[in-house]
């Protein structure tokens, strides 16, 4: 069952300031839906706040809805049930090809870029009464909380740890609930990945100490030539749990809607997000990735076309093959 939150239901019930008052709202919808993941993670964060700024700005009811992440949100924004989402480019591809597990052999090409979030990095994070510091000190049968069933760390983590021969036992549940879970002893260790700094991790490093664990040099070379992720700096000022520079890996994630909804809603909505990086970063500090230039990072999906009218208009050049028709 979905389980909506409504962030915002501002009406539109005085005359607006500025040129997103003086625009043809015929074809936009009523209200608007953004799907991001499971609370304490950043999807939840970012997405909240990124529909509550929408709404504010734009004067239609917008709201954020819990869902399963990235897979889940490709789903959802292809067949109609969301207007908007947030995803990876791995899960993005997948679903795209038609592989994804929610729904296997459904090509969910009906969804298309809006513009970049930012990168996931993928950590880990013990106790540090645990004594695991490195990922080499993970014991065989440890329980390792894996984020959501079908998010993108439920996706790509664990066959990471097969790749870096870890064995363990699987555990699926929210952010939240998975750090309460590692500080109340009943799992080893959760992998992480969501934008930094992780709001379940930042919350979790007040309430007790933990290790947060990056990989060698050789680790990162087997998990790059593995799978569509780049090696990542998790800066020390991220946490104050970290002593040094953390060194993972990450994949990008980007704001999607259907193709179908208006092009000059999403014209609007990028307009709003890629000029104002301030507010953004108000919402959340990853989106100080949130800029323009970062837009060439995709190389999965087909532009809306009001995102790309958009990037067209300011410099950044998106060929016509690269959007949705």
């Amino acid at each position: 069952m979905k389980f909506k939150v409504i962030l915002a239901a501002v009406a539109a019930t005085a005359v607006m300031s500025g040129p997103v008052s003086a625009q043809d709202k015929s074809d936009w919808p009523e209200s608007f839906t953004v799907g991001t993941a499971s609370q304490g993670g950043t999807y939840f964060a970012y997405g909240s706040g990124w529909a509550n700024y929408m709404a504010e700005k734009l004067g239609i009811s917008g709201g954020a809805e819990i869902t399963g992440g990235p897979m889940q949100n490709m789903a959802l924004v292809h067949t109609g049930d969301l207007n908007f989402g947030l995803t990876t480019l791995g899960p993005a591809r997948e679903s795209m090809e038609g592989n994804s597990p929610l729904a296997p052999g459904m090509k969910m090409d009906n969804v298309c870029a809006m513009f970049p979030m930012y990168q996931t990095p993928f950590s880990i994070t013990a106790l540090s009464g645990s004594g695991i510091k490195t990922i080499d000190d993970i014991p065989d049968g440890a329980t390792i909380g894996f984020g959501p069933a079908g998010s993108t760390s439920d996706t790509y983590f664990p066959k990471m740890m097969d790749t870096l021969g870890v064995k363990y036992e699987r555990r699926n549940g929210s952010w939240s609930d998975l750090a309460g879970q590692l500080q109340d002893g009943l799992i080893d260790v959760v992998a992480f990945a969501a934008g930094i700094p992780i709001p379940a991790v930042s919350q979790l490093e007040v309430q007790t100490d933990i290790n947060i664990i990056g990989m060698n040099e050789a680790q990162l070379k087997k998990v790059t030539d593995a799978f569509p992720v780049a090696p990542f700096t998790i800066p020390k000022t991220t946490y104050k749990s970290l002593e040094q520079p953390s060194q993972v890996v990450s994949m990008w994630n980007f704001a999607v809607a259907n193709c179908d909804v208006s092009d000059d809603l999403v014209y609007q909505m990028v307009k709003l997000t890629m000029e104002h990086n301030d507010k953004m970063t108000s919402i959340h500090k990853a989106a100080r990735s949130s800029v323009p230039e970062n837009y060439s990072k995709n190389n999965v999906l087909p532009w809306h076309p009001g995102a790309a009218r958009w990037f067209n208009e300011n410099g950044y050049e998106i060929p016509a093959d690269r959007i949705h028709p």
